[in-house]
Formats: C-alpha cells, structure tokens, sequence
C-alpha cells in the first residue's frame, strides 16, 4: 500500500494523528517489532478509549497473536477473517477488527476491545495503519542491519575457503557454514555429472561413503539443476518432496530452499540445497543469502586450485559492503578527518575513535578498513561493553572444545576471525581492568592462546578502538591502564558532533531522507527555508543518529512535497525555551530573528491557536503580529487572510 494512502488513512481520525508524532518519535530507539507493540499498544488504548488491543497473524492456517495488551477473551477470530476477506474495518459488538495493509497477503490486523458498541470503524482502520507504519519502519531497519551481517559473513566464509584446496573438505566446510548462517538442520551441495545424468551430493550423512547419487530429474534438486532458477518449499508443501531421498539418509525434510550453482560463464554445475529451517520455513532474505553463498561457492567449486577467481569474489563482497559506507558532509571538521583517515588507512597503526554517541564512530572505522589493502579481509566489531569477565575471552581469543561445560565444539576468537583484516573494539572504556590487561598482551605478542588451549595462534588484525568517554581522565583515576591506553592511543580520532558542523546537516538530512523516501515508495520532499533554519539551530544531542531517524520519521509523516518547520516540531522537548539550541555561528540578524520566530510560536502555542489571545499575550494588536509573523517569513495562510481582512 503506498505511503500516501496510509497516511490518509491515519489522517482521518484526529486521535491517531496526534499519536502518531509521539509513537514514531520513539522508533529510532526500537529494536524490534514486539517492543514497538508493547509501546505502542497501551497509548493507542488511551487514545481511543479501548480496554484491550491485539495484533494478529495467520500461520499454519491458524490466527497468531503477536502482542496483546492483556488477554482477549471471547474474541471470536471468524471476525479477522471478514475483515481481511473484505479488505476494511469491521465492528463486532464491543470489538473492533482493521487489517494494518489493504491488499495484503501478510493478513496481518489489528483488534481493539472498546467497553461498548459504538465506536467507529474509521477509528479502528486509522490505528490499524498507524500500527502498520510503526512495524514496517523497525522491519526495514532490521532488514539493513541483516543484510550487512550477512555480507560481512559471507566475506567472513569466503575468506575461509579460500584456504581451503582439497574438494571432499571444502564441500564439508560449505555446508557446515552455510547451516550455521541459514540457521538450518543441513545443507548438501549435489555435483551434475552431465555425462551420466546423475546428480552427486555430499555431504551425506548416513549414505555409505557420505555421498547420495539420484537421477538428475529427481525431486526438488533436480527441477533446479534443469530449470536453473530457484525453488523453495515450506512445510505446508510437503508434498512435492521426495521421500526416496528421506529413506535413503533415515531423514525427514519438513521445509527446503534449493538454488542452482553456476560457473562464471553461466554453466550449471549443480545445486546448493538447504533442509529444514529451525524456526518456521525459509525466508526471501534466506533466498538471497544463499544465492550470494552458492556464487562464491561455484567459484571455489570449479577450481580449487585457483586463487585468483575465489579472490575476485571477495573483493566484489568487500566493495558492496565498502559502497554502503560513507563519511558525508564538506565542512573543515570532515574535511579534514576525511584526509586524516586517507593517510592512516594505508599503515598499521592502532587508532583510537574518540566521539559522543551518535557521531558515527563504526562508520569512521568501518571507513579506515574499506581504504586499507585490508579491505577485501573481514572487518570484525566487538561492544566490550557486552563482554563480561565470564565471556572476555572465549569471545576474544576463542575456546577449545571442552574447556568449560557449554564448549561442545572449538570456536575461533574474534581476534582469530579478523586475522589478515580489522577488529574494532567499540566501547573500549567500558572493560573492565581485568580484561585490559588481557587485551594489552595479545595486542604487544601478537599471538592469542584460545581457552582450554596450549598453542599459541599468531594474529595480523589491526585493531580500532572507541569509546565517548574521556580515557585520559580514566587513566588518572586509576580507571583504564596507562600502557593500554598508549597503545591504543598512537592515532586519535576525533569526531566533533553534529552541532559543531552546522553547514553539513542539510547534506546528511537530504542523503537519509532520499534513501527513505525510496524506501516508502514517495517523491523527495523539499525542505522550506523555515524548516532548514529550524534544522540548524537544533542542538542535536543524538548527533547524526538522531538526524537519520529523524528523517526516517519524516519520510513515512509527513505529506505533500514539503517538509516545514511544524513538521519538525516534536523534535523539542514541551519545555524547551525558545532562545536553547541558537548556533553560535549565525550573525546577530539571523539569531534574532529565529529567536522571535521561537518566542512567537511558543505565545501562539501557549495560547491554543488563539491568534488575538496570543498577541495580547505579546503586548501587540493581532494585525501587527500577522505583519510581524510576515516580516520573519513565518508560514500561516491566514496571516494574509486576516490582514487582507482588515486593511
């Protein structure tokens, strides 16, 4: 459904409107969509005076419930199925039913429990779609996030077949890695032998000699290797699976995703097959994951003896994961961190990235590996604020199988796994003295022992550390060793914050919003001059953070081709003062005038909309301040009505 229809729908009723500034405001600290339902759910209840709210889903042929506020007894569910049957709102005594998409296949609907008939459908159908709006913002976020950890994985994978030269054991390591990203029971990788019309697939456990030979027509496989395109069956289709192959391994396949592997020239050479997804079926993002895996692995498959070709596919990995980081804007402060990292990338140096939340500290480093020849290695982020004492070293240095009670397998460390690339050890400040000191020794023997361990494992990782917190104030307080932190320190980083490069907002606000304005299916809206002035005088305390989900908000609110200063208005607290937030950098007429603009919209506000109270407020005749309102190049269709009314 696109952007516009959504947002007549929440329109049409006032309460979900006015809500929908506060519930969006909170988005860009939602991690998931079932924090966004428990947020939200209980304020929609306020606002439409119901005593319980739901969201449902069909699965399996049966309604699911993703979140309810309580519990919702007596609720007939033959109601969600009219409603999404007709494509609208429905009122069913004391409920209210709304899908959240018209036109949808998801089925997905909203239902509210009011104390008593009478409330309208287009109420319950506004809600409906504010709900919608919320999910699809946390989804696509969540979607971005995904994709760059699985392309980050893969480059991860690739790297570690590339090491790989014998055939029997590359194919062991595909499947087995390819399980581990897909979260899936098994994997086989089926060989076609043309000649004989055979299909080969290894790994195969439970087959003598673990290798399966099946009719190149056969089963699922077998459509992909003479179709060429890819085939996913969720266990509602069982039915097309072949259970010849099930008897042969004493297995049973519930779901399966299947994708052609093809030589660089476009040859099928077999097929790539993932079997039973351990929670629900196999997704779209699964489907791309394993298009990308079965790409590299067709190219390691055709000449393991070949490094270059394995190589060229890292690097085409590494440069789509460069091309999504960017360092934006022209002002000196960027200017001149842009050539700082220029001429640190190319050495070895360990750096320190020093700067408040939100300033984009992963970006900047992220940014220092894409332009170092460490580019095409994996770039690995560590939070040390999430590693405690128990978990510090199995996740840096790694743990042998055994060494503790939950080690069922040996596990590579993150210093092992970024070895030949970069490791970023965000949160530095936050490990403890303990942890310091472990990482100060791996850092000067450039060697880690994993966990339960005795061989020491050489390791050529660069390492990038970050924090927002002063270290030096630290190092006097006895807080964070003084030889770690000048270990770290050879190189400092410093990012200044948004409102210290007020001449770049504009830039990083049109590069986010174009990106979600495509994203919610609209045309770019343009920002008024009111608007832009409004933006550079906001202090910005989440930095570009803030900016980005900002314009996320933006993109999915606001209606028209404009973006205007009311637009922006719930970025302030309610008791803001009007003169907070004015840059030093502007000239004392620019200053002032934003400063009246300020103070005549927080009298207009005071005043509920009440033009005449508001002006009496100020000490002026209503006609002087709609002139006044004109002279600051205020935005009000009425002030020229009035006046015009008047003369």
């Amino acid at each position: 459904m696109s952007s516009s229809l959504m947002l007549g729908r929440i329109s049409a009723c006032p309460a979900a409107q006015q809500l929908s500034a506060e519930l969006l405001v909170e988005l860009g600290q939602t991690e998931s969509t079932g924090k966004f339902l428990e947020n939200s759910l209980p304020k929609i209840l306020r606002s439409c005076d119901a005593v319980a709210a739901a969201v449902y889903a069909p699965e399996r042929g049966q309604w699911r419930q993703h979140f309810a506020t309580s519990s919702i007894e007596g609720f007939d569910t033959n109601v969600l199925a009219e409603a999404i049957d007709k494509d609208q709102a429905i009122l069913s005594g004391e409920w209210g039913v709304a899908p959240l998409i018209r036109q949808s296949a998801a089925g997905e609907a909203l239902v509210l429990k009011f104390k008593g008939p009478g409330t309208d459908a287009t109420t319950v159908d506004a809600f409906a779609a504010l709900v919608s709006v919320g999910l699809d913002s946390v989804r696509a976020r969540q979607q971005d996030q995904r994709r760059v950890r699985r392309l980050e994985a893969i480059l991860e994978i690739a790297g570690q077949w590339n090491q790989n030269l014998e055939m029997d054991s590359l194919l062991l390591q595909m499947a087995e890695t390819s399980t581990r990203l897909l979260d899936s029971e098994r994997a086989s990788i089926f060989l076609w032998d043309k000649t004989n019309r055979v299909l080969i697939g290894r790994p195969a456990l439970g087959v003598d000699g673990n290798e399966l030979r099946i009719p190149d027509t056969q089963g699922i496989v077998g459509q992909v290797v003479q179709s060429g395109e890819l085939r996913r069956v969720d266990e509602s289709e069982e039915k097309e699976i072949a259970r010849d192959v099930d008897k042969q391994l004493g297995f049973h396949t519930r779901n399966l995703l299947c994708v052609p592997l093809r030589s660089a020239d476009g040859k099928t050479l077999g097929a790539f097959e993932m079997i039973n997804k351990n929670a629900g079926n196999f997704s779209k993002e699964d489907e791309l994951g394993l298009v990308e895996l079965a790409s590299h692995a067709a190219i390691a498959l055709e000449n393991t003896q070949h490094f270059k070709q394995l190589l060229d596919s890292k690097k085409q990995i590494a440069q789509q994961a460069a091309e999504q980081v960017r360092l934006i804007g022209e002002s000196m402060a960027i200017e001149t961190l842009r050539s700082t990292v220029r001429r640190v990338a190319d050495t070895d140096l360990a750096l320190l990235v020093l700067g408040e939340n939100g300033t984009g500290k992963e970006v900047v480093s992220q940014l220092v590996h894409y332009l170092s020849p460490r580019r095409d290695e994996p770039f690995i982020a560590v939070n040390c604020a999430a590693l405690t004492e128990t978990l510090l070293e199995s996740e840096l240095f790694g743990h042998e199988k055994g060494a503790f009670t939950d080690a069922h397998e040996a596990r590579q460390g993150k210093f092992e796994l970024a070895s030949g690339g970069t490791l970023f050890l965000d949160e530095i400040g936050d490990l403890s003295l303990a942890g310091q000191a472990k990482l100060l020794r791996v850092l000067e023997e450039k060697v880690v022992v994993r966990v339960g361990g005795s061989i020491p494992i050489p390791t050529d990782a660069r390492v990038i550390a970050a924090t927002n917190q002063n270290l030096s104030e630290m190092v006097r307080d006895k807080r964070f060793r003084e030889d770690l932190f000048f270990r770290l320190n050879v190189v400092t980083l410093e990012l200044p914050p948004l409102r210290d490069r007020v001449d770049d907002i504009m830039l990083l606000a049109g590069h986010f919003l174009g990106d979600f304005a495509k994203k919610a299916r609209r045309p770019l809206p343009k920002f008024t001059e009111a608007a832009i002035s409004r933006m550079r005088q906001h202090p910005w305390p989440g930095n570009v953070r803030e900016l980005r989900n900002l314009m996320e908000r933006l993109a999915y609110l606001t209606q028209g081709d404009q973006v205007d200063v009311d637009d922006l208005a719930f970025i302030l607290s309610a008791d803001r003062d009007a003169t907070s937030g004015i840059s030093m950098e502007l000239s004392l007429t620019e200053a002032t005038r934003q400063f009246q603009s300020g103070y005549i919209r927080k009298h207009i506000a005071a005043a509920g909309g009440n033009m005449s109270d508001a002006a009496r407020r100020m000490g002026l005749h209503r006609s002087n301040l709609y002139r006044k309102m004109r002279q600051l190049g205020m935005s009000d269709a009425s002030a020229e009505d009035e006046e015009a009314g008047n003369a």
